[in-house]
């Protein structure tokens, strides 16, 4: 049976069962009845079954074989459910409904390759609530002067915002650090225009941020591999102090330096 399941520390399990909480993350995914929901890592179908209650159609996909068995098992009437036991990073998207809506509950080491593999997939979703460790939904949502490679990557492509805060107590076993619910709209407008080329725009982002520490110039230098000099004009034809970080950029000042980089 899946409630005597045990979480397994290797792959991160932490079970959730505080109804008001599973309630707001199926809440900040805005399901509807008849929507195509992904479900990641849906464990032992806790909000799985809150998502077949709101009339949704969908897809769990659990990496976890005795689990995944379990929840096939578990729900045999639900015609409205497809559980697929494999790596959602191996899964293909394509497989879902235009327009699908992702919830999941995620451990830490999974958060920022999932977030990467959605938004940049060909067939992307429409919104999605994640919940994940407090720090990393933090990051993901931060402004400029907190930027990272995380936040530019989730904000090109989606409005990003805060759900609530899950306290780590809430868990079974309990997490050493608080989670909250990421939520992402996918941008249906790309942030700037359809002539922007991904591959050098994120080739330029990668290298702002690959040393943390130093400034701008140095960094886009080492990263770019061009000269001190060069680096320096790139960030003044584009406004852009060379002597700052790269965490104080906004996606406007990316977008400026990519112009100019294609001058």
């Amino acid at each position: 049976m899946l409630m005597d399941s045990v979480p397994k520390k290797s792959l991160g399990q932490h079970w959730l069962h505080d109804e008001a909480t599973l309630d707001s993350i199926v809440d900040c995914a805005d399901i509807q009845a008849g929507d195509a929901v992904l479900e990641v890592g849906p464990g032992l179908g806790t909000l799985t079954r809150r998502l077949l209650a709101r009339g949704a159609h969908v897809t769990a996909v659990e990496f976890d074989k005795p689990l995944a068995e379990a929840l096939r098992e578990d729900c045999p009437s639900a015609s409205d459910l497809t559980v697929v036991n494999e790596d959602i990073l191996r899964f293909d998207l394509t497989q879902l409904s235009s327009g699908y809506k992702v919830v999941a509950n995620i451990p830490y080491y999974l958060t920022s390759n999932l977030i990467r593999v959605l938004t940049e997939s060909v067939h992307p979703f429409s919104q999605a609530a994640l919940l994940v460790q407090k720090e990393v939904a933090v990051r993901a949502a931060a402004g400029p002067g907190q930027m990272s490679l995380l936040s530019v990557s989730a904000q090109f492509y989606c409005e990003v915002s805060l759900g609530p805060v899950v306290k780590a107590e809430l868990f079974t076993p309990p997490p050493k650090v608080d989670s909250q619910v990421l939520v992402l709209k996918y941008r249906p407008e790309p942030l700037f225009g359809d002539g922007l080329d991904t591959k050098p725009f994120f080739r330029l982002v990668h290298a702002g941020f690959s040393q943390k520490r130093k400034t701008l110039e140095n960094a886009l230098s080492g990263g770019l591999h061009i000269s001190k000099s060069e680096a320096r004009q790139l960030c003044e034809s584009a406004d852009i102090a060379p002597n700052q970080r790269a965490q104080a950029l906004s996606l406007e000042n990316w977008h400026a330096l990519y112009r100019k980089s294609e001058v």
